[in-house]
């Protein structure tokens, strides 16, 4: 369910004190992420074992879903020492595939006129949010960045948002969270958020890929009248 034009604008500001954000896929385009993990560092892996692309590809698909939905997942240290490959180092050297969405500065800096507070959540390692921080200075335009590994799980976990709330200090009630992870979005529903929109447009080189579940947006200016 895509929301455009008129109608998309559902969201009264007045209602929304806190605005809780994902970063790779709903502020920064996630072509960079997809490109890394799907296309280099299979080919890096491939090139150290000796082995196809498609085979190292098969492998690394297989190693991601072992631990999906835990802090190894997003772990960049960890994938260090299970490939043998300096996954940091090998990040930096992309990191000029790291940008924003095209609007999302625009509507960065419309919450901050509006007075709300802006936090950027995500379940990015640390290592990887410094990197994409000194690329964007995506830090510059909210008040905090709050990583999974600050809270001890991801944020598809129920678990995650008890103590994301007390760490940050908003009312459910009261907040607008934006992700274009289903399932962070289904265990922030869970805990009581009172605003949820699901980003579809995740990725600049893809289709925009809408929620059955939630309301979707392809663009932020929808929420901005």
């Amino acid at each position: 369910m895509t929301l455009t034009g008129e109608g998309a604008n559902r969201l009264i500001w007045d209602d929304v004190d806190d605005v809780l954000l994902d970063m790779d896929g709903t502020l920064l385009d996630r072509h960079f992420d997809n490109f890394f993990f799907e296309e280099e560092l299979p080919r890096r892996y491939a090139s150290k074992h000796g082995l196809s692309f498609e085979a190292a590809l098969e492998t690394l698909l297989r190693l991601y879903r072992s631990v999906e939905g835990e802090l190894d997942w997003t772990d960049l240290h960890y994938w260090t020492r299970t490939l043998n490959i300096d996954v940091v180092a090998l990040t930096k050297e992309f990191d000029h595939l790291i940008d924003f969405h095209p609007d999302a500065v625009e509507f960065l800096g419309y919450i901050r006129a509006r007075g709300k507070r802006v936090h950027i959540v995500t379940n990015a390692h640390e290592s990887g949010v410094e990197i994409k921080v000194a690329r964007t200075g995506v830090d510059q335009h909210v008040h905090r960045i709050v990583t999974a590994f600050e809270i001890g799980f991801l944020k598809m976990r129920t678990e995650y948002w008890p103590t994301c709330q007390q760490l940050i200090g908003f009312d459910p009630a009261r907040s607008l969270y934006i992700d274009d992870d289903e399932s962070c979005l289904a265990a922030a529903q869970e805990f009581g958020i009172g605003h949820i929109y699901h980003r579809s447009k995740s990725s600049s080189q893809l289709p925009p890929q809408s929620s059955a579940q939630f309301r979707s947006i392809e663009t932020f200016h929808v929420l901005m009248p």
